[in-house]
């Protein structure tokens, strides 16, 4: 592999790029490697065991592999079931993707927000105990999609979507008792953001749609100055990216994939410029 020690984002597919771009301002000069385990999509039906099981297995295959200088869990539903093992299993600085109410708690006037996540990402304790500690003082109302998930990787691969069906998923979370009060919405799947412009388009009322991608972009970074400090180094990758020579930026799959010209354009635009298989 031409990246040397990658930045190494991992997600079941390719929501996980809405993490990167924030991760790729803060790191500018970091060379990254984007792992899609499309072999396991989607992660948001399947069992804690199978989460558990699978992703630090899978992990540990590709850390060996590829020797990374840190690891980004660019899915929430991961992170929420999966991250201490991972932590246990690995010998490099983990960030994980948790949902941010933390910050919506604080951003919501009428202390009622949503949380729109994968089934088992919004059914797990971690976030109970993220609403007990950060929004004790709200109501906090969560909802499940997996139509999001797949709603969000047709849009990459180029194909259009009938506004209606973002409005039914949406609908879903403010028709809940409280509903109507919702002011935020904590975006808690890494497809979602994606999809955030639909979302504000088919949205009955003025709604905040935030998620935790600056927060994962500066822990990155302060993990990254921790190593090269460490190193005795000013950073990590000493070559600095320009035009002419920009990071390198791959994204490898898990499992064969029809690849689409629109898909490609796509990632491109987000810097990953090969796409490789496992």
């Amino acid at each position: 592999m031409a990246v040397s020690h990658p930045v190494l984002f991992f997600d079941s597919g390719v929501g996980g790029l809405s993490v990167l771009a924030a991760v790729k301002k803060a790191l500018p000069e970091a060379p990254i490697l984007y792992v899609a385990d499309n072999g396991g999509f989607p992660y948001g039906t399947k069992s804690e065991e199978e989460i558990a099981t699978r992703v630090p297995a899978l992990l540990g295959r590709l850390v060996e592999r590829y020797d990374p200088a840190l690891l980004v869990i660019a899915c929430n539903t991961a992170s929420t079931i999966a991250l201490p093992f991972i932590r246990s299993a690995l010998q490099i600085p983990v960030v994980g993707t948790v949902p941010a109410i933390k910050p919506a708690a604080l951003l919501s006037k009428s202390h009622v927000f949503g949380v729109l996540g994968t089934e088992a990402t919004i059914r797990q304790p971690y976030v109970d105990h993220l609403s007990e500690e950060f929004a004790s003082d709200c109501t906090v109302i969560r909802q499940g999609s997996a139509n999001l998930v797949t709603l969000a990787e047709a849009k990459l691969r180029g194909e259009k979507s009938d506004l209606a069906l973002y409005r039914e998923e949406l609908d879903r979370l403010l028709q809940q008792p409280e509903g109507d009060r919702i002011d935020v919405v904590v975006l808690a799947c890494t497809h979602f953001p994606l999809v955030k412009e639909e979302l504000e388009a088919v949205s009955p009322r003025p709604l905040l749609f935030i998620d935790g991608s600056e927060g994962i972009a500066r822990r990155a970074r302060y993990l990254a100055d921790q190593l090269a400090s460490k190193c005795e180094l000013k950073s990590l990758w000493p070559v600095k990216p320009n035009e002419k020579h920009p990071p390198k930026g791959q994204l490898l799959y898990t499992a064969p994939t029809e690849i689409l010209m629109p898909f490609r354009e796509n990632i491109k635009k987000r810097g990953l410029n090969e796409i490789v298989f496992l």
